[in-house]
């Protein structure tokens, strides 16, 4: 099935690519969700008179990634949980934890961009966490967890 981007695509392509993907993919992720469209003539000629207007609400959104990333750049947070004596957390904390503490910091933060590679903290200490604000925009923060109620 052969699509044409209206969005940049991480691993795919960038807005205005005509690529090839797999029909399911294209079916069941990039039509529904406004990534892109079928690459049939009537589409590419729409998508060319749109093509200006695509762009510059791609720059828009990009610039305001590039704000928000300037404004979390080298921002600490503290996360309290209740701890043990050796340091292990009971239970832990993921991403909803970390966004909820950036909302709570004064930061605009969802927790679809918090990435943990490595699963969420199970224990106290000191991590670098990366923040996935745009396909091409991304972040490094620390979060602190300490001991707490």
């Amino acid at each position: 099935m052969e699509v044409i981007l209206l969005k940049n695509v991480g691993n795919l392509g960038v807005l205005g690519d005509k690529v090839k993907v797999r029909a399911g993919y294209g079916r069941n992720y990039l039509l529904p969700g406004g990534f892109a469209v079928a690459a049939t003539p009537e589409n590419l000629e729409a998508f060319e008179a749109r093509r200006a207007e695509l762009e510059r609400e791609a720059a828009e959104l990009l610039a305001a990634a590039e704000a928000r990333k300037a404004r979390l750049e080298g921002v600490r947070l503290t996360v309290a949980r209740k701890a043990g004596d050796e340091g292990r957390l009971f239970g832990s904390v993921g991403t909803a934890d970390i966004a909820q503490a950036a909302v709570e910091a004064g930061f605009e933060l969802d927790k679809s961009e918090v990435r943990l590679p490595n699963g969420a903290f199970r224990a106290v200490g000191e991590y670098d966490v990366i923040l996935h604000l745009h396909v091409d925009v991304n972040v490094e923060i620390k979060v602190d967890v300490v001991p707490g109620d």
